[in-house]
């Protein structure tokens, strides 16, 4: 079954705000997020302050839309991973290739990775939704690699914050129930990897490894191989 087709005014309303979009990530890549300025993006895409608030009524409001598609286009890359996986795939190559995609996206479009991860925007407060993107994308397509995990000593105190997490909040349980028979320590093992893949990456992509004689996936395979040592993963 095919949807309504949309009419011209919506099919041009959506095009002038991917053009919008588009012209903001530009000035992010040039700038930073405080070179995003709605007058400046106005002028590149031809058309006047007031007209482009009838798209994005605020700079927050276009951040927020950056926000969301940096998570989206972030969580397909790593489940685009996943779904190449081979089911005799061992849980420690399984973690190390959704940290690959996870870095390849980030070194790929460091901006947008930092805008979703980084220093955060000066009186920008993200809304709520985008939690459950980030979980989407840094910790879901994770989870099934620490199904089978038997964490050591050195991991033990996490593994029992997140299973009490998992009693004081039924939702996240049920979550990583449906990817893991052990959500404790399922969750210990992603919120692990993600600050493991988050320290890591970020320091790259905001140039912080120049020069220092390693390159930025050398480190994080070390990391993650820590990591799996860490739960006992073959």
């Amino acid at each position: 079954m095919t949807g309504t087709p949309r009419s011209p005014r919506a099919r041009f309303r959506e095009q002038t705000r991917a053009e919008i979009k588009d012209a903001a990530l530009q000035q992010l890549a040039q700038g930073g997020t405080s070179a995003v300025a709605l007058i400046r993006i106005a002028k590149s895409v031809g058309m006047s302050g007031p007209a482009l608030y009838r798209y994005f009524d605020s700079r927050d409001a276009l951040l927020t839309e950056l926000v969301r598609d940096a998570y989206d286009d972030l969580a397909a890359a790593v489940r685009h991973a996943a779904s190449g996986i081979s089911a005799q795939a061992t849980p420690r190559s399984r973690l190390h290739t959704l940290a690959d995609a996870y870095r390849t996206w980030a070194v790929a479009q460091p901006q947008r990775y930092l805008l979703i991860q980084g220093t955060p925007v000066p009186g920008y407060t993200a809304p709520p939704d985008t939690i459950d993107r980030a979980r989407a994308a840094a910790m879901t397509p994770f989870l099934a690699a620490f199904g089978a995990a038997t964490p050591t000593g050195s991991v033990q105190p996490v593994v029992d914050q997140m299973t009490a997490w998992t009693r004081q909040d039924p939702a996240v349980a049920a979550w990583a129930a449906e990817h893991s028979p052990s959500p404790g320590t399922a969750l210990a093992g992603v919120v692990l990897a993600w600050s493991h893949m988050h320290g890591a990456v970020s320091l790259e992509v905001s140039g912080l490894f120049t020069g220092m004689g390693h390159t930025g996936d050398t480190l994080l395979a070390a990391q993650i191989d820590a990591l799996a040592d860490a739960f006992r993963l073959a």
